[in-house]
C-alpha cells in the first residue's frame, strides 16, 4: 500500500491544533498576568509560571519516590506486606554485599581520581602554547555517552587466545612485552577497577574545564606576589592555587560523586553486572525488571536515594557559601 499525504493529513491537522491550543493557553496566561491587579501581580506570576513546574515535579519525582518507598515494604509481587525484610536482605545477602562493596569502591575512587586528574591537567596546560588543543583532547570523552564509552573500552579490554591476534589494546601491549593475554573483565576484583577507569576517562574532562576556569579566576597579583616571595611550583599550588579553587573543587567532587552513585550504563554495557562487578543501580534494575522482585528493587532504590541526599545537601551548602563570599 503506497504512502499518501492525505492519509497523514488528520495527524498533521491534530498536531497543528495542539500547537495552536498550547500557544493560545500560554498567550492567555501572559495576558491575565499582565492585565491582572498590580497589588497581586507578583503572586499571580509565581502561580502561573511555577505551577506547571511544581505539578510536573510532583508527578514525575515526588509521587514515584513515595511509591517506591512504599513498595520497598512489600514482597516481590508488591501485594503482600513484608516489613523490613527487604532491607534485612539488602545488608545480609552475600551477593548484595558484594554490590555494596563495589559501589563503595566506585564512590571512593572515581570522583577523587577524576577530579585529581582534571586539576593536575588544568594546572599543567594553563596558559601554555597549545592550551586549547590540549584541553579539547581531555574534554572530548565528555561528548561520548556512557554506553558508547563502555563499548569503546570493551574493545580496549578485549581478549583473544594466546595463539590468536589480539584486538584489545591492553592485551596487545601485554603480548608485545612478552606477557600472556588476560581476560581483564573476568578477573576479580581487578575488573571493577578497570570499569572505574572508564568513568574517570569520561569525567576528567568535566573536572578539568570547571577547575581551569577557577584557576584563571585567581588574581594575578596574588600569584606574582607568591613568586616574588620565592615560592616554588609546589608551594604555589599548596598555598595559593588549592585554597583559591577549593570551593569549586568541592562542587566538582560532589557532582562526580552523585554521578558515580547512579552509574549504570558502563556496568551494563561492559559486563552486565556479572563476574562480581554489579553496582546498586544495576542490581536495582535486575531485581525489579529481570527477576520481578519489586520489593527488593525498591529497597535498593530507596537506599541509593538515601546515599545521594547527603551529597546534594553538602553541594547546596557549598554553593550558598560561595555565593555569600562573592557577594
Amino acid at each position: 500500500m503506497g504512502f499518501s499525504i492525505l492519509d497523514e493529513l488528520p495527524k498533521l491537522l491534530w498536531l497543528v491544533i495542539g500547537l495552536a491550543a498550547f500557544a493560545g493557553v500560554i498567550g492567555l496566561l501572559l495576558l491575565v498576568v499582565d492585565r491582572g491587579p498590580r497589588a497581586r501581580r507578583d503572586w499571580w506570576q509565581a502561580a502561573f509560571f511555577l505551577g506547571p513546574a511544581v505539578l510536573l515535579l510532583l508527578l514525575g519525582l515526588v509521587y514515584p519516590a513515595l511509591r517506591t518507598a512504599w513498595l520497598s515494604f512489600f514482597d516481590g509481587s508488591g501485594e503482600t506486606w513484608s516489613g523490613l525484610d527487604n532491607y534485612v536482605w539488602l545488608f545480609t545477602q552475600p551477593e548484595i554485599l558484594i554490590v555494596l562493596r563495589n559501589t563503595l569502591l566506585w564512590v571512593v575512587l572515581a570522583p577523587v581520581l577524576a577530579t585529581a586528574t582534571g586539576l593536575v591537567y588544568a594546572i599543567l596546560v594553563d596558559r601554555s602554547r597549545f592550551e586549547s588543543v590540549a584541553k579539547s583532547l581531555l574534554f572530548m570523552p565528555m561528548a561520548i555517552s556512557f554506553v558508547g564509552a563502555g563499548i569503546i573500552w570493551r574493545f580496549v579490554y578485549a581478549y583473544r587466545p594466546a595463539e590468536a591476534d589480539q584486538i584489545g589494546l591492553l592485551n596487545r601491549v601485554v603480548v608485545a612485552f612478552g606477557g600472556e593475554p588476560q581476560q581483564w573483565l573476568l578477573n576479580q576484583p581487578l575488573n571493577t577497577l578497570l570499569l572505574i577507569v572508564v568513568l574517570i576517562w569520561v569525567q576528567a574532562g568535566f573536572a578539568m574545564v570547571v577547575l581551569s576556569a577557577a584557576i584563571k579566576a585567581i588574581p594575578s597579583e596574588i600569584v606574582e606576589a607568591a613568586r616574588i616571595d620565592g615560592a616554588n611550583a609546589w608551594q604555589l599550588f599548596r598555598s595559593v592555587t588549592l585554597p583559591s579553587v577549593w570551593p569549586t573543587l568541592t562542587v566538582v567532587l560532589i557532582t562526580i560523586s552523585v554521578q558515580t552513585l547512579k552509574v549504570f550504563d558502563i556496568v551494563r554495557t561492559m559486563t552486565g553486572g556479572q563476574f562480581d562487578t554489579s553496582v546498586i543501580a544495576n542490581e536495582m534494575y535486575n531485581q525489579a525488571f529481570r527477576y520481578g522482585e519489586l520489593g527488593q528493587g525498591s529497597a535498593l532504590a530507596v537506599f541509593l536515594f538515601a546515599l545521594v541526599i547527603p551529597l546534594v545537601i553538602v553541594q547546596m551548602r557549598t554553593n550558598r557559601r560561595v555565593r555569600e563570599q562573592q557577594a
